[in-house]
């Protein structure tokens, strides 16, 4: 089958959404098997190899088979597979509420624009900083999501001040800050955002609160 119909899958199972705007909300989740980055901080790499290859139609039953409200694409980095996209599409066709997780190093601009993105700037301590595409930005809007993981405080004032430069606000609402579990602490973050009075939202993965860190499927 040619690659627009089929995809590589490391899981797809029921949850609650982690971290987004959307943090609390069940959730359906599809997991793509593959990334071209190498985060330092990265907590899925079991999802860089393996999978299983299904077809885009098995992905799209099994997602709506779990009868979630809310469907979350991510990886990996789910936008390396090109049938991703008419995925997206017809996951919204369904009447799904359709979240997509993506580096910012992969393209964005052919994402369905009825899809919430929800997409990373990488921070100098992610080791990938110099992999963002920054002509992304021209494709996020209102709807969508920025996030930014921070390691240290160096992060953050790279963080902060790609917010103010860019001028983040003015196209999103939504700029999420979020740090790497275990070695950033959150209150060190809110401090800093307080101070600065940066328009973000600090937040954390709630799934690493509620399971073991390491979990996987949750």
């Amino acid at each position: 089958m040619p690659k627009e119909d089929t995809l590589v899958i490391h899981e797809i199972y029921a949850s609650i959404q982690g971290e987004s705007s959307f943090a609390g909300l069940r959730c359906a989740f599809v997991r793509t098997t593959g990334c071209n980055l190498r985060c330092t901080w990265c907590d899925t790499p079991q999802a860089f190899y393996g999978g299983t290859r299904m077809s885009r139609d098995e992905v799209l039953a099994a997602a709506l088979a779990l009868d979630t409200p809310l469907v979350e694409v991510t990886g990996g980095e789910p936008l390396l597979q090109p049938a991703v996209f008419p995925l997206l599409s017809a996951l919204c066709d369904a009447g799904r509420t359709v979240l997509v997780e993506t580096s910012g190093e992969a393209d964005v601009s052919k994402v369905d624009p009825r899809v919430h993105k929800i997409m990373d700037l990488k921070a100098p301590g992610s080791g990938e900083s110099r992999r963002n595409r920054w002509s992304n930005l021209e494709h996020i809007g209102p709807r969508d999501e920025l996030k930014i993981v921070l390691a240290d405080r160096t992060d953050y004032e790279w963080a902060r001040d790609v917010i103010r430069e860019r001028g983040l606000s003015e196209r999103t609402p939504h700029l999420l800050l979020s740090t790497v579990f275990g070695k950033l602490a959150a209150r060190d973050v809110v401090a800093w955002v307080v101070e600065d009075k940066l328009p973000v939202r600090v937040q954390l993965q709630m799934h690493k609160y509620i399971w073991e860190p390491d979990a996987q499927g949750v």
